[in-house]
């Protein structure tokens, strides 16, 4: 009976708690198996846009570098920087481009820093993935952030 207790009580502990708005907090690392822990962890429909948002950028940077830090997702290209994180939220995924404001078409939310601009992706919405493709493409082309 102990040892059942002890083994349920050890699984709870792994699973990764979710803060405000059901964002993951995954401990920060380097790599495809935090980034793979944050997304098994969004609640409900966020996982899926979270699947979706990594396959793309993935397909369309084969060379992507992977993090999580601040309990978001990180997307960068080595010697570059970070060209593109996510964030959950209660209604919504954030997908932030941190030098968006170069970016043709302009992502359509505007940011208190001067560079970065959001897309934010509701359950219902229709997302163009052509479009967020072409956004990613031209983000990992541009020099990244680095905190």
């Amino acid at each position: 009976m102990r040892f059942t207790m002890g083994l349920a009580m050890a699984r709870k502990s792994v699973k990764p708690v979710l803060l405000s708005g059901g964002n993951p907090q995954i401990a920060k690392a380097d790599g495809d198996a935090p980034v793979q822990a944050y997304i098994a962890a969004m609640p409900g429909w966020k996982r899926d846009v979270g699947r979706r948002l990594d396959r793309l950028i993935v397909t369309t940077v084969p060379a992507v570098r992977k993090t999580v830090k601040w309990n978001s997702p990180l997307y960068g290209l080595e010697g570059q920087g970070w060209f593109l994180g996510y964030h959950c939220f209660t209604r919504y995924v954030k997908v932030s481009f941190f030098r968006g404001t170069s970016l043709i078409p302009l992502p359509p939310g505007v940011s208190k820093q001067q560079d970065v601009r959001y897309l934010d992706i509701h359950e219902d919405a229709r997302l163009d993935e052509h479009l967020l493709a072409e956004w990613v493409r031209q983000a990992s082309a541009l020099p990244g952030w680095s905190p």
